[in-house]
């Protein structure tokens, strides 16, 4: 009898699926989450606890075995020129969807349950001084030790390619560097394929805490502003980076989601960024674009190419003020771009930084910002969909900065896809 192998994907599908009916079973029983929260808390530090080496290691292998100052400082300029219109185009996309569909016209807020964003607030008082400038500067560590505990990925990387230029730049001595950079990141990827294989549970466990806690009901109130949400994702994923994908890079942007399609799952059912670092780092890699510009743009797309949270902040800031009958002219609906365009990045690695950002960008613009109490109650099930999509645009990132540096190996991407084809588990 031939044994039946289950794939990773479908495993993850399994405990989405279960920890929805064990949420929705005991919904309001907080002992549930008691039970549950942990095995989600422990997945996501697994992922925290090898996030750091496998950039540190990665990166000084990528730039200190072929990259000079010149070569990182081009791939920098690029790397951010391209995050910077992507994100615009999303932040402009969120507007016109909001100002089609209207998902805040009609609704009273005062009929809907809140939320405390007492955390949020505070959070925000505390970072809306942080201009884009402060930002920049604090890029630059004052303690490599502290920035590696901390997991500030921005600092990890300014150090990383420092080092790795120094390693590269005193020549033959630092082979020997590069060779133990080289086995912790052999090392940790293969923790990261251990690591995954608990990604079911963890899963399991991340949204049954959240269905017990909130509960599927509590999605009809703010039912068109999640179909909005979703449906106008849906249209940035197939419209705007399909067309980068086939026209722009020519890629097939079909076999290219099937390259990612567990991590996209992952990504959505974890509603976390950081549980699949590792693994796309690794598939983009083999997918064809070289160690040196994965290692840098995949986790610099951490905190400035957030397509997702850019596009659900316009159109959630765009709801609240239908919510309350605020109307925003054309001129004021501009200033809303350019406010996220600096807040989206300024705030680059704050906690809770959706809602934070959207918070500073609410405060600004004049609208109350105690509107985002309600949105606060389904953050969960809006953060899922805005981590996939960030997902999916930084690892197309990774391509495009290939093509554009010609280093893009087609004949190693193919060859992927038709290793990925030939399985046919999910």
């Amino acid at each position: 009898m031939k044994k039946i192998k289950i794939g990773l994907g479908m495993q993850i599908i399994i405990g989405l699926i279960l920890g929805i009916i064990v949420g929705t079973v005991f919904y309001g029983n907080s002992s549930v989450s008691t039970y549950l929260k942990p095995l989600g808390d422990i997945f996501i530090n697994l992922i925290k606890m090898i996030v750091v080496p496998i950039i540190f290691s990665t990166l000084v292998v990528g730039v200190a075995g072929g990259g000079s100052g010149k070569t990182v400082g081009r791939l920098g300029v690029k790397t951010i020129v391209y995050f910077e219109l992507v994100t615009t185009i999303a932040i402009v996309i969120g507007i016109v969807a909001a100002n089609l569909f209207h998902p805040g016209s009609g609704i009273n807020l005062s009929s809907l349950s809140a939320s405390d964003i007492s955390s949020y607030v505070k959070t925000t008082n505390s970072a809306k001084d942080n201009s884009l400038i402060s930002m920049i500067v604090n890029i630059v560590p004052t303690n490599v030790v502290e920035a590696f505990a901390k997991g500030d990925l921005l600092a990890v990387i300014f150090f990383s390619v420092m080092f790795g230029l120094g390693v590269s730049a005193i020549g033959e001595k630092g082979k020997h560097v590069i060779k133990l950079c080289q086995g912790i990141s052999d090392a940790m990827f293969w923790v990261t394929n251990q690591v995954m294989k608990v990604a079911p549970i963890g899963v399991f466990g991340l949204m049954g805490t959240a269905v017990s806690k909130f509960g599927i009901h509590s999605l009809i109130p703010l039912g068109k502003l999640t179909l909005t949400i979703y449906g106008t994702m849906i249209f940035f994923i197939f419209v705007v980076l399909g067309v980068i994908c086939k026209f722009i890079i020519k890629v097939n942007f079909i076999s290219f989601l099937r390259v990612i399609k567990e991590e996209i799952l992952l990504a959505f059912t974890s509603a976390s960024s950081e549980a699949v670092l590792p693994k796309i780092i690794q598939k983009m890699e083999r997918f064809g674009c070289p160690k040196s510009v994965v290692s840098f743009v995949i986790p610099t797309g951490y905190s400035f190419n957030l397509d997702g949270s850019t596009l659900y902040q316009s159109i959630a800031a765009l709801f609240i003020a239908q919510a309350y009958g605020v109307h925003l002219s054309v001129g004021a609906q501009i200033k809303l771009v350019v406010v996220l365009m600096i807040t989206s990045k300024g705030m680059a690695g704050v906690a809770g930084a959706s809602l934070v950002v959207l918070l500073a960008t609410l405060g600004s613009m004049g609208i109350p910002v105690a509107g985002v109490a309600f949105i606060a109650g389904i953050d969960r099930i809006l953060d899922m969909a805005r981590t996939a999509v960030n997902v999916v645009g930084n690892s197309l990132a990774s391509v495009v900065i290939s093509k554009w540096e010609h280093v893009y190996d087609d004949d190693k991407g193919k060859e992927y896809v038709q290793e990925m084809g030939s399985n046919k588990n999910i």
